[in-house]
């Protein structure tokens, strides 16, 4: 049933009602003149009849004024619904309208083209038409092109089947010089990797490594900048990015350990004797690694970094290992190859001296280059090692021999995995942060660069500027390092006063 066809069928009811309405009373009154005159108590009834009658009446007429307004409300929702169906209409005609101006504006564009092409084409023809009408020399000429370029293609499909023969032939050989270079280039040096973890004697000794309220762990923390792991078992975990770092700190607390005088004063003069001591392991491991290679003469500078290789790693592999490998290697294709071995052997030594440069910005790359330059190496040293990553095309056969022997060094299954890598660049890249502020001394990243410490000086940074100074650094660490996560950062002001009874 329609809309309509309800509000039709209501008012239909209403006049009905009405109708009945009025020959009921019209009746009644009627009734009343023709009969005789009826008693009151009759007259109670009608009326009690008749406001029965009414109130029905009103009752159903509310319903109908009630059913009407519920019809209306429908039909002014219908007419809502009907407005907006109008206007998404309009907006798809709109959208197939400009669709339309865009398929013609296309389409004319094309035809543009089209006549273009056609214009193109007719004018190539015109050429041809002038070039057919050829003089007899114009014509020998061109027919002496023709066999020219008919017998180049003969010549050049020779070249190349005799290139395609050389190269099935070099390919032959380059495997063979690469197996057997390989086969040098395994190496008996076992890499000391470091140990981060010292089981104590006993739990009073444990007691007294933590010291008062925590204060010698917290002595030893700040002294050799790693992060000490104590649990409920005797052993000791050494936390920290850096393994030069970790291996001072191993060593000191060893030597405290067997000492026994466990006291902030105790940890920081056995901690400054312990890196001296690394200081003169690290020449001792580079001196050890250049009589490997059969290297000689280096200045002792380059000496003492390149003893660094012993406690860094380069995506997980570690650095001795690696220019073990890649030196041998390289010295044997030299050797096949009938290069320049004494340069081969000296830049597969120092193409990654870079990575151990820890006071300058830069790639390791031009770090390493830069320094080379420094002690007057000389300059197919520096080009080799300024070439090894194809960063530049390369200046020489050695260049090419280093790379490729770097290659096959890194690139062996096993050698290197990439976490490692990153993990340390985002450890370096927290720490090189905070210490980019004045009057900071010193910093330590720990919980995988969650938490840094930072040591102020306390003559340059009072503790007011310090809670400044924190927030700087938070809110730098927050630009520039947001792939960290949060970051606790903790500054340490300590101020000493030392006198000497003679």
């Amino acid at each position: 049933m329609s809309l309509l066809d309800k509000i039709s069928e209501l008012i239909k009811k209403q006049q009905q009602l009405e109708k009945r309405l009025s020959q009921l009373e019209t009746g009644n009154q009627k009734e009343a003149d023709s009969s005789p005159k009826p008693s009151r108590v009759d007259l109670t009834v009608y009326e009690t009849q008749a406001r029965e009658l009414l109130a029905q009446a009103r009752e159903e007429a509310s319903k109908i004024k009630e059913e009407a307004s519920k019809i209306k409300e429908e039909a002014l929702r219908l007419k809502n619904e009907s407005l907006q169906k109008e206007v998404e209409v309009d907006r798809k005609v709109g959208a197939i309208e400009e669709r339309e101006r865009l398929l013609n504006e296309q389409k004319n564009e094309l035809e543009k083209r089209v006549s273009d092409l056609e214009e193109a084409r007719k004018e190539q023809l015109q050429r041809l038409e002038k070039i057919a009408s050829l003089t007899k020399d114009e014509a020998k000429k061109l027919i002496l092109e023709a066999t020219e370029k008919r017998v180049s293609d003969e010549i050049a499909q020779r070249i190349r089947e005799g290139e395609e023969e050389v190269k099935a032939t070099v390919q032959e050989k380059a495997k063979e010089i690469l197996i057997e270079a390989m086969k040098h280039g395994a190496v008996d040096y076992t890499a000391e990797y470091t140990v981060s973890a010292i089981r104590l004697p006993d739990e009073e000794m444990k007691g007294r490594i933590i010291g008062k309220e925590g204060r010698n762990i917290r002595a030893f923390e700040v002294a050799t900048g790693v992060e000490v792991e104590l649990d409920e078992s005797l052993d000791i975990r050494l936390s920290s990015f850096d393994p030069i770092r970790r291996e001072v700190a191993k060593r000191s607390l060893e030597k405290l350990i067997k000492d026994g005088r466990i006291q902030p004063q105790r940890i920081e003069e056995i901690v400054t004797k312990t890196k001296q001591e690394v200081e003169r392991i690290l020449f001792e491991e580079g001196e050890k690694l250049c009589r490997a290679v059969k290297v000689y003469n280096l200045h002792p500078d380059l000496i003492k970094l390149l003893g660094r290789y012993k406690f860094r790693f380069s995506y997980g592999q570690n650095m001795i290992v690696h220019t073990l490998e890649e030196t041998k290697i390289g010295i044997a294709i030299a050797d096949e190859l009938g290069a320049d071995v004494p340069i081969v052997r000296l830049a597969c030594l120092l193409h990654d001296i870079g990575k151990v440069v820890t006071d300058e910005e830069g790639s390791h790359i031009e770090l390493g280059v830069d320094l080379l330059k420094k002690y007057r190496i000389p300059e197919k040293v520096i080009n080799c090692v300024a070439e090894h990553h194809e960063d530049r095309p390369f200046s020489s056969v050695e260049s090419a021999i280093v790379w490729i022997a770097d290659a096959i060094s890194g690139s062996r299954p096993g050698a290197r995995y990439e976490p490692h890598e990153d993990y340390v660049k985002r450890m370096t890249d927290i720490e090189e942060i905070a210490k980019s502020f004045p009057g900071v001394a010193e910093v330590a990243a720990y919980q995988a660069g969650r938490e840094v410490r930072v040591i102020v000086e306390p003559e340059k940074i009072n503790d007011a500027e310090m809670t400044v100074l924190v927030d700087k650094i938070v809110k730098k660490l927050e630009e520039e390092a947001k792939w960290a996560g949060q970051i606790k950062v903790t500054a340490i002001r300590e101020t000493r006063s030392v006198g000497v009874a003679k």
